[in-house]
C-alpha cells in the first residue's frame, strides 16, 4: 500500500488559512507600531485592532466593549472563571461545572477550591451530555458561576447551552461557556446562547496560535487577572498581539461565512469514516452522541488494544491522529471524559480521536479505513486481554 500523508487532528490545531496569513504579514513588518502609541505607524495598528474588535463583536452579537483579546483558550477560561469567582466572592462561593470540561476549566476549578470556593462537578450521561434539570437542582443560594463547554474536545458532544442559558436567566448567576471547539461548526451568537462569558481560540478555526477571544458581557462581575499597562480597558494588560488578532479575525470571518459548506463536507466524511471502521473492525465503540456532535469528530474505542499503540502505527503510515485531548496526549491516564461517560477503563485506554478538516478528502478517509483493521488485528494478537477474552 502506498503511504499517504493524512492530517486528522484538527481538534488539536488547524493549519493557518492562507487569507489569514496574508492579512497578518504586513503587521509583522511595515505596520509594526504599538497600538498604545500615538504616532502614525501606531495608529495603523490601533485601527487594525479597532476594526478587528468591531468585526468579532458583530459575529458574536456583542458590543465592541465586551470583547477582550487574549492569548488563547486556556487564558480565556482562566480569566473567565477566576475573574468572575473572585469578583463575586462576597455574594457566594459555589461554582457549577461538568465532569468532562477541558482541563483549562477543571484545573482552574481545582485552583479555586484552594481559595475557599466549592465546586459541583456535574455528571454526564453515556453520550457525554449534561442534564439541565440536574444542573438546576445543583444551584444553591451561594451559586455565583456556571461553566459548561459548548462542545467537547474529545468526543464532540454538543451541550444544550441555550437551554441552560434560559434556565439561568434572572438568577444572578454568571454563565460561561468554553466554545473553543465550536467555532466554525456552531452558531456563536451570545444573545441566543444566553451566556455572560464565552471563550474562543484562533488556532482551532484556521487562525494563528497564541491568540484568542474572551467575550465579557457588560456588568458581569470581573476582576482582571493580568495587571500592567491597562490595555483591553484594564481587563487584560499587555501589548496586544496585533498580527495574531488580525489573522484570527480574518479566520473567524471565513469560518462563519463557510460554516454550512464546511459542516456538510465534514459530516459526509465523518459518516464515511464511521461506517468504514465499524464495518471492518470488530469490538469497536463509537463514543459520544450519534447526531448531537461536532460534524468533524470521530471518537472510537477499540477493545483489547492501547490507543497509543494505534497512534504510533498510524503515524508510521503518515496519519496524524490523537487519543484524546491534545493537551494531555502524552499522558497514559485514561480519558476523564470517557470515564465520566461510564466507559470501562480498559476500553477507554483503547480510544482514538480522528477529527476532520477542510483539506481532508474521501481518499484520506478510505486510506485510514484500510489501515485500521490490520493495525488492530496485529495489536490484538499481542494483547493478553484479547487472549483472555478468547479463552
Amino acid at each position: 500500500m502506498e503511504k499517504r500523508t493524512v492530517y486528522m487532528d484538527h481538534a488539536a490545531t488547524t493549519p493557518v488559512h492562507p487569507k489569514s496569513l496574508e492579512a497578518m504579514l504586513p503587521y509583522f513588518s511595515e505596520k509594526y507600531g504599538n497600538p498604545s502609541s500615538i504616532y502614525g505607524v501606531a495608529r495603523e495598528s490601533r485601527k487594525a485592532l479597532d476594526d478587528a474588535r468591531e468585526a468579532v463583536a458583530g459575529i458574536l452579537g456583542a458590543k465592541t466593549t465586551e470583547i477582550i483579546f487574549t492569548s488563547g483558550g486556556s487564558e480565556g477560561d482562566n480569566a473567565a472563571l477566576k475573574g468572575t469567582a473572585f469578583a463575586s466572592k462576597s455574594k457566594g462561593n459555589h461554582i457549577i461545572t461538568s465532569s468532562i470540561e477541558h482541563h483549562a476549566v477543571l484545573h482552574t476549578c481545582h485552583f479555586l477550591e484552594k481559595f475557599g470556593f466549592e465546586v459541583t462537578y456535574l455528571p454526564v450521561d453515556n453520550y457525554g451530555i449534561v442534564d439541565p434539570d440536574e444542573l438546576a437542582r445543583a444551584i444553591t443560594d451561594k451559586t455565583i458561576l456556571v461553566s459548561i463547554m459548548m462542545a467537547n474536545n474529545e468526543v464532540g458532544t454538543v451541550q444544550p447551552i441555550a437551554e441552560i442559558g434560559k434556565l439561568l436567566k434572572g438568577k444572578n448567576i454568571t454563565f460561561h461557556t468554553d466554545a473553543v471547539q465550536a467555532a466554525g461548526a456552531l452558531p456563536l451568537d451570545v444573545n441566543d446562547l444566553g451566556v455572560n462569558l464565552l471563550t474562543l481560540s484562533a488556532h482551532k478555526f484556521y487562525g494563528p496560535k497564541g491568540v484568542g477571544i474572551l467575550y465579557l458581557k457588560r456588568a458581569t462581575p470581573f476582576l482582571a487577572q493580568q495587571q500592567g499597562g491597562g490595555q483591553e480597558r484594564n481587563r487584560r494588560a499587555g501589548t496586544e498581539n496585533v498580527p495574531g488578532i488580525v489573522g484570527m479575525t480574518t479566520a473567524l470571518k471565513l469560518a462563519v461565512e463557510n460554516l454550512e459548506s464546511n459542516n456538510r463536507h465534514n459530516t459526509q466524511l465523518r459518516e464515511r469514516l464511521v461506517k468504514g471502521v465499524l464495518g471492518s473492525v470488530s469490538k469497536v465503540r463509537y463514543n459520544g452522541h450519534q447526531t448531537k456532535r461536532l460534524p468533524n469528530n470521530v471518537n472510537l474505542s477499540f477493545e483489547y488494544v492501547e490507543g497509543e499503540s494505534i497512534l504510533l502505527n498510524l503515524d508510521m503510515m503518515g496519519v496524524a491522529a490523537s487519543s484524546g485531548s491534545a493537551c494531555t496526549s502524552a499522558s497514559l491516564e485514561p480519558s476523564h471524559v470517557l470515564m465520566a461517560m461510564g466507559i470501562p477503563v480498559e476500553i477507554a485506554h483503547g480510544s482514538l480521536r480522528l477529527t476532520l478538516g477542510a483539506s481532508n478528502t474521501e481518499e484520506d478517509v478510505d486510506y485510514v479505513v484500510s489501515l485500521l483493521p490490520g493495525i488492530v488485528e496485529r495489536l490484538r494478537a499481542m494483547s493478553p486481554l484479547a487472549a483472555q477474552a478468547a479463552q
